[in-house]
């Protein structure tokens, strides 16, 4: 069978918001060779997120409107898809995770890594993870949801923080020193990881820093997922720069 010249491992179909401007160039910067990454955007109206009502409501049209993202992009006969936005891979626990990816794979008819059930792969690659605490571009109602999947998965949140970002396009905009003071208040001696949601938010780079300066597990919710897709598809190389996942599992 013949091979693509350049994603001859694996073709990756991304699938994002089309408000989001964080996943390209992150993915992009943990490909490996022979792997490609083909982004499919899926229509969002920059909705202004005022208030835990129109978050929700915003996060929903992202979800109604993901099939036709997958139906474009697997015109490229892609290998396998990648979710490019997470909060509602966290919604309605494991429950609402599992029937979403039922989806994506229902209409794909290939494999698809989420960012809920990467990220909890990934803590489960460190092992002995019990008490997280974690940090999000969202708002409240959307945190409560995160915070229930994780229960789901057998994980304590100790403390988590939203950020409250007004817009969409306003989470790309979340600066590297705010990330920073969220991630030490987040921090103590009753938290076993610290894990960053929210596609949107660049963390890839803080937080293999982070986790040398806290020792303990930092994950970026870019890096879990993109390293499920690779890891599920036997891919094992060794990604520098992004933190021990890559390099160690």
């Amino acid at each position: 069978m013949s091979k693509d010249v350049q994603g001859w491992r694996r073709k990756f179909g991304v699938l994002g918001p089309s408000t989001n401007t964080i996943v390209q160039p992150d993915f992009d910067a943990l490909r490996v060779p022979g792997v490609t990454n083909h982004y499919s955007r899926i229509f969002t109206p920059n909705a202004n997120a005022i208030s835990n009502e129109t978050f929700l409501a915003a996060t929903q049209v992202i979800a109604n409107n993901v099939i036709d993202a997958v139906k474009s992009v697997m015109t490229a006969n892609v290998d396998y898809m990648v979710m490019g936005m997470s909060a509602i891979t966290f919604y309605n626990g494991n429950k609402g995770a599992n029937e979403f990816k039922k989806k994506i794979e229902k209409t794909s008819k290939v494999g698809v890594s989420v960012g809920s059930h990467s990220c909890t792969a990934a803590l489960k690659a460190y092992g002995g993870i019990k008490r997280i605490a974690f940090l999000s571009p969202y708002y409240p109602a959307a945190n409560a949801e995160v915070k229930k999947y994780f229960a789901d998965n057998g994980f304590k949140t100790v403390r988590d923080i939203p950020l409250l970002c007004p817009t969409w396009t306003a989470i790309a905009e979340t600066t590297e020193d705010t990330c920073i003071k969220t991630i030490k208040k987040l921090d103590g001696p009753d938290v076993d990881a610290i894990v960053q949601v929210g596609t949107n938010l660049s963390m890839i780079r803080l937080a293999a820093f982070a986790e040398k300066w806290l020792n303990k597990p930092v994950i970026a919710i870019n890096t879990a997922t993109y390293w499920h897709a690779l890891r599920t598809n036997g891919i094992k190389d060794k990604v520098y720069g992004f933190g021990k996942l890559l390099e160690d599992y």
